[in-house]
């Protein structure tokens, strides 16, 4: 058990404080029951305590995963005690769910890390963002919980900087721009993100590479991390990413897989300050040589 004391800031801001925890995994843990204020339960992440009240956490126990590792092929660009940096492929899901219970990116980072941070009370990998099924590149892993708090805080304060290549459809009608449109859930379809006034704030930077008759190559610098974002953004203006099946449309030209690569990731070490920067480039069909 763990105690704090209040003073007046919301309570996953308080229990996130020290970097021992993320702010969005103190409120996961305040959710799920785990914080009491002055021995009640308190299941509000907004929640401001008084000045001087008692709260309590009660860390859950950190149990080994059911999930197997497996020898997956993956390629780990970097590794020491603190992290890792590894290519994932386009198709492979990153957690295990439904559906897809092995073959994922967490069987194979069981398989190839030597040690993965315990996050939800379960031995997992600290995956610090995310890529959709069907995108590719580069992610960062943590393999401790001060690393993954640390990290998880720089990529909230936008200290990391992420680069990714997409081919899109259309003629772009400047050699660079800016999309700044708030993403939220589609009101007409709930399992779609959507550009929508009660959204969050969303930003998305892109620059042409190579301009086609019918496509564009692009480098987007992504300054927001909303869910779909870069796809959201790009179909909102028209220019819809190549092989994206539910944010293109039928007119579009044809592509091999979604056109989206992570190709850049720069972020500072929590453990020595280094910034570090890592870069891998595309498969061929993105043409960046063409």
């Amino acid at each position: 058990m763990t105690h704090y004391t209040g003073d007046g800031s919301r309570l996953d801001v308080l229990l996130s404080r020290d970097g021992a925890l993320s702010r969005s995994r103190a409120a996961e843990l305040i959710r799920s029951g785990a914080v009491a204020v002055n021995g009640k339960p308190e299941r509000k992440p907004a929640c401001k305590p008084d000045p001087g009240a008692d709260i309590a956490l009660d860390m859950p126990e950190v149990r080994p995963a059911a999930v197997e590792a497996q020898d997956i092929p993956l390629t780990v660009l970097y590794q020491d005690r603190h992290l890792a940096v590894v290519i994932k492929p386009a198709g492979m899901v990153v957690h295990p769910a439904a559906g897809n219970a092995d073959g994922t990116l967490v069987n194979a980072l069981l398989y190839h890390l030597d040690s993965l941070s315990g996050i939800g009370g379960e031995m997992r990998p600290g995956i610090v963002h995310r890529l959709d099924k069907d995108t590719s590149g580069l992610l960062l892993v943590a393999k401790d919980d001060a690393t993954h708090a640390a990290l998880s805080r720089d990529l909230s304060e936008r200290k990391m900087e992420k680069h990714y290549y997409a081919v899109v459809a259309g003629v772009m009608k400047a050699p660079e721009g800016v999309i700044d449109a708030p993403i939220g859930r589609s009101h007409s379809d709930r399992k779609k993100m959507a550009v929508t006034p009660d959204g969050r704030p969303s930003r998305t930077e892109w620059r042409v590479v190579r301009q086609d008759s019918d496509r564009a190559l692009l480098d987007i610098h992504l300054i927001t991390g909303r869910t779909h974002q870069i796809r959201v953004h790009m179909s909102s203006i028209h220019h819809p990413v190549l092989g994206d099946p539910i944010y293109g449309h039928k007119s579009m030209p044809k592509a091999p897989r979604l056109m989206l690569h992570a190709y850049s990731l720069s972020f500072t070490h929590p453990a020595t300050g280094e910034r570090m920067t890592f870069t891998a480039p595309p498969e061929p069909c993105f043409g960046l040589d063409a």
